[in-house]
């Protein structure tokens, strides 16, 4: 098949939605499809040259984008001319997957793939959330979606796979009743390298940390993602423990300075940027006892899957996807994936953090539990199946074409 993948953003930069492309892409091409993507020349910060090259084989096209709304929304209208170049150059895409909801490109894409009579999958990626976190510029733009793109995005894709349960009912606003059954839930995945036990692990000491115990934080310093609240749970914790380091990993989006002046005078809590690099990752991961998400919003972290095949348990806001993906710990039943904190409640998050430190039993018990849990998301059964829904698009397509 040629297969086209349409999203904001592209390696290098750093996020779910990338790393969602990326471990499908990889896939494809070793299966022996061509792989493209078309997305705007932007990291989020800067413009990125080439405009075309291959990264690990896939073919990258990268659009001017003309407007940047936010750190995370750039409009890039010249991509039907690009992606129309590119069509014609190779003989035509067999289908096109587009990524998150919402974007200009997704309407785009929808009709020059009924033009050019080429199948549309679009996975959504959960990016439904409160206006309060979205930047006044992008207000007017978000309310135009949802009474107008959205329902006309949604009319011209032939599959909409959402990675949660709780997406369904939003989703169903944009969908006739009608057109229900193109909607298919296919959660996101992790890699195997998460369930080996790595050998050698210099984490801590390459890091500086010298305490018993390490709690993680591993995402982008966002305001959805709920960093600074955690940093503030985790300097009055040690104004009484010594033994609990903190680290803080990923790339700044609006929250980093926030974070080191709240524990600026606390050498056990650090920030240490974006990691990449799935060994690197597979050792933060093994190195640390917990790992807490204190999101406002989550879809449905990659994170949450590669936590749980390495071990860890897990402190977590219950909302959107994540109560589907993870249960409370029941004492009774030796059940769960760790504990749950609303968004905002310091003392509920720093009463699980505790709780789990001090009873390690509890950790164990947790930890065998999400280790055998996560197998099911690992991201070759993933990729099967949304390749058995490129395969049904694309054999309706060659039906309907031969008749």
């Amino acid at each position: 098949m040629k297969i086209a993948h349409v999203s904001m953003f592209y390696l290098p930069t750093v996020g779910g939605v990338e790393k969602v492309i990326e471990e499908l892409a990889l896939r494809q091409i070793k299966d022996g499809h061509e792989v493209h993507v078309f997305c705007c020349d932007s990291d989020k910060y800067k413009r990125i040259t080439p405009l075309d090259e291959e990264i690990n084989k896939v073919k990258v096209h990268r659009i001017p984008y003309k407007l940047r709304l936010s750190l995370n929304t750039h409009l890039f209208p010249s991509l039907p001319a690009r992606f129309k170049e590119v069509n014609k150059e190779i003989g035509g895409f067999d289908i096109v997957h587009t990524h998150v909801s919402g974007h200009l490109y997704v309407y785009q894409t929808g009709k020059f793939c009924k033009e050019l009579n080429i199948k549309h999958i679009h996975t959504t990626h959960c990016p439904w959330t409160g206006m309060e976190f979205r930047p006044w510029i992008l207000r007017p733009f978000l309310y135009m979606n949802d009474f107008f793109f959205n329902k006309q995005s949604f009319k011209r894709i032939d599959k909409i796979i959402p990675i949660t349960p709780w997406e369904v009912d939003t989703l169903k606003k944009f969908v006739p009743e009608s057109e229900t059954p193109k909607i298919n839930i296919i959660p996101n995945g992790m890699d195997k390298i998460y369930f080996k036990k790595v050998s050698k692990n210099n984490f801590r000491k390459v890091n500086g940390v010298k305490e018993k115990y390490l709690v993680l934080f591993f995402g982008r310093l966002n305001p959805t993602k709920g960093p600074e609240k955690l940093a503030q749970v985790a300097v009055n914790i040690s104004k009484n423990r010594k033994d609990i380091a903190f680290i803080f990993a990923g790339p700044d989006e609006g929250k980093e300075t926030e974070v080191r002046e709240i524990v600026k005078d606390y050498p056990n809590i650090k920030l240490i940027g974006a990691l990449s690099g799935k060994d690197k990752i597979a050792c933060m991961y093994q190195a640390s006892d917990i790992y807490v998400l204190p999101s406002f919003r989550e879809g449905l972290p990659l994170t949450l899957f590669e936590a749980m095949a390495s071990g860890l348990p897990i402190i977590a806001s219950p909302v959107n996807g994540i109560p589907y993906e993870m249960q409370e710990y029941s004492e009774q039943n030796k059940t769960g994936n760790g504990f749950f904190s609303n968004y905002g409640d310091l003392d509920s998050l720093e009463k699980n953090i505790l709780n789990l430190i001090e009873n390690p039993k509890i950790r164990q018990t947790i930890s065998k539990n999400n280790i055998k849990k996560s197998k099911a998301y690992d991201w070759d059964l993933i990729y099967k199946k949304y390749m058995d829904e490129y395969k049904q698009l694309v054999d309706k397509n060659e039906k309907s074409s031969n008749n």
